[in-house]
């Protein structure tokens, strides 16, 4: 695979020894960029397109949810994966709501880590910017939906992906599988994608995701 081939990641890791290792691991795959400071991620995820990101939750200057939040503030979309060596179930829980895809415990698994950015850079279609969706507008960036009455709903991090993809391509439909490997960590049920459907259209409308018996998903019109 060339350099040009290479998906580019953004890896912020401030351990002096564990982060060229993980460098060095991904480089094969990835044209890696390493910066051991959260100021420092902060400034060349904002100036600079990455494909993926690979965020340590602990990091000088500028701690690792913050700088993912200040990047979701800021409309960037690229896959993120947070590292921690935190296993509270809350603090995995305060990640992924600042705006991480998927999180990886440290110590960690080579093959595990592989396994999760494939599947965060495996192909979806995401909508670059706002899309309609019967009576109302997904907005990405801000993670919310507004509906044309005026009304607004504002969605978790998981929620905003799972919706923008099924919005990105209505005509297909995505089996739980799909959608599990793509958005979900690895010790995920695929029941979990059932959860999210219901929180969905709970908050949205019945009507907002269609579900196609003994396959999957497809995005619905939402029509109030």
């Amino acid at each position: 695979m060339t350099t040009a081939d290479r998906p580019s990641l953004l890896l912020v890791e401030d351990d002096p020894a564990l982060g060229p290792m993980i460098a060095e691991l991904l480089e094969p795959d990835y044209r890696v960029r390493l910066v051991a400071n959260g100021q420092d991620g902060l400034h060349l995820g904002l100036t600079e397109p990455w494909d993926v990101m690979v965020i340590d939750r602990g990091l000088p200057v500028m701690d690792g949810i913050s700088v993912i939040a200040a990047l979701r503030s800021k409309g960037i979309a690229a896959p993120i994966l947070i590292l921690t060596a935190l296993g509270d179930p809350d603090e995995k829980v305060r990640g992924l709501d600042a705006g991480a895809n998927d999180y990886v415990t440290k110590p960690f698994d080579a093959g595990e880590l592989a396994a999760r950015l494939r599947a965060l850079t495996r192909t979806f279609a995401r909508p670059a910017g706002p899309v309609s969706i019967g009576d109302w507008e997904l907005d990405p960036a801000s993670r919310s939906v507004r509906s044309v009455y005026g009304g607004q709903v504002s969605l978790t991090a998981k929620e905003a992906e799972v919706l923008g993809a099924l919005a990105a391509e209505p005509g297909r439909v995505f089996t739980r599988d799909e959608l599990l490997a793509g958005f979900f960590h690895a010790t995920d049920q695929p029941g979990v994608i059932d959860t999210y459907v219901h929180h969905l259209r709970r908050k949205i409308a019945k009507t907002v995701i269609r579900t196609v018996h003994g396959v999957g998903y497809q995005i619905g019109d939402a029509n109030d």
